[in-house]
């Protein structure tokens, strides 16, 4: 029999981040079932004690500014520049093997560059998203001897659509993937719960000059606590193959640098509080983002499950295409090559095609 209180004082020394949050909605989401807590502490022990490989060597830079790097992944043709989110690492984006959309699509022959924003030091602090598009993604982009497409993923896509609007020259077309423009389009009771939750840490981060991960991730976590202790619970009685596939999808979700505060209080106060982006209130380079009035090729595909970047606010602009997957599985689960990959690597090469 296992002692709750003892197995869940033996999990505080590692785990999901942040862990005391996570023990408080293991102890009420299974209150009145120890059975469910049991089930979920083997789990979460499972992931505790599973074996890791490291991480492959970061492929090599071909343009800095800063602390950002664009990074080459192999291919040709026109560059493919692929925009992760500021919130948690890029490797979702290049997971594991067979479940790396940026070494797929370069084996396709897609020219495969991506943007690694680096690590925020103490000097960065008044560096909002905006400057990240400014400062880091845009002088990037420069280098490139052609107008490149822009691939955005999350707060990558948000990112994509503003470096498209504010580049000196046009780019060949932007993809937008589980990416939020109209932040009005959240849940109110979403949009509460995360103005509470920066209410709450605003004062400890302005101390620190950052936003930790943990802020962002305690975010994710109340979007469906239920959830976050189920998928524990299950991975009691997984077999190994599900185990890898958790461990590294798990160990994602639990890393990544912080956010400079600026871009913390920006993405909280400027975007899902008051939307910028939507109502148009978002300048870069001096001009209000506008993506209605971009003169390139724009597809969005949109979730209709996500529970972190809700199909509402997706920029309604383009080609919609609607994905049967959530905010995660449709990058990297089973069917995602079906779903996106595919799709994707379809509408990049339509876009080199004669027109």
């Amino acid at each position: 029999m296992i002692d709750p209180d003892l197995s869940l004082n033996a999990a505080l020394q590692q785990g999901p981040r942040p862990l005391p949050l996570f023990v408080a909605m293991l102890r009420s989401e299974t209150a009145a079932s120890p059975e469910r807590r049991a089930a979920a502490l083997r789990g979460l022990a499972r992931y505790q004690a599973a074996p890791r490989s490291p991480r492959p060597a970061a492929m090599p830079e071909v343009a800095r500014s800063g602390r950002a790097s664009l990074r080459d992944y192999g291919g040709s043709g026109r560059p493919v520049v692929v925009v992760p989110s500021l919130i948690n690492p890029p490797f979702v984006l290049d997971l594991a093997p067979g479940r790396s959309l940026l070494r797929w699509l370069a084996a396709q022959g897609h020219r495969t560059l991506l943007v690694d924003w680096g690590e925020p030091g103490s000097g960065d602090r008044d560096e909002d998203v905006t400057r990240h598009v400014e400062r880091r993604l845009l002088p990037m982009l420069a280098t490139l001897a052609e107008p490149p497409v822009l691939v955005g993923y999350c707060l990558g896509g948000t990112i994509a659509l503003a470096a498209a609007h504010g580049g000196a020259r046009p780019v060949a077309g932007v993809a937008l993937i589980a990416a939020p423009w109209r932040f009005c389009g959240f849940d109110a009771v979403a949009r509460a719960d995360i103005a509470a939750l920066w209410a709450a840490a605003e004062p400890a981060c302005t101390a620190l000059g950052l936003v930790p991960m943990e802020v962002l991730q305690s975010g994710f976590w109340r979007l469906d606590p239920a959830r976050t202790i189920a998928k524990f619970e299950a991975l009691a009685e997984a077999d190994d193959a599900t185990l890898a596939n958790f461990v590294a999808l798990e160990d994602w979700a639990n890393a990544g640098a912080p956010l400079t505060l600026a871009a913390g209080r920006q993405l909280f106060e400027r975007f899902i509080a008051a939307d910028d982006p939507g109502n148009r209130r978002w300048t870069v380079t001096g001009r209000p983002v506008d993506p209605a009035a971009l003169p390139c090729p724009i597809i969005d595909f949109v979730s209709d499950r996500d529970r972190i970047v809700p199909a509402a606010s997706s920029v309604g602009l383009g080609e919609h295409r609607e994905v049967a997957a959530g905010h995660v599985g449709m990058v990297v689960g089973t069917r995602a090559r079906a779903l996106l990959w595919e799709p994707l690597a379809g509408w990049i090469q339509n876009l080199a095609a004669p027109r």
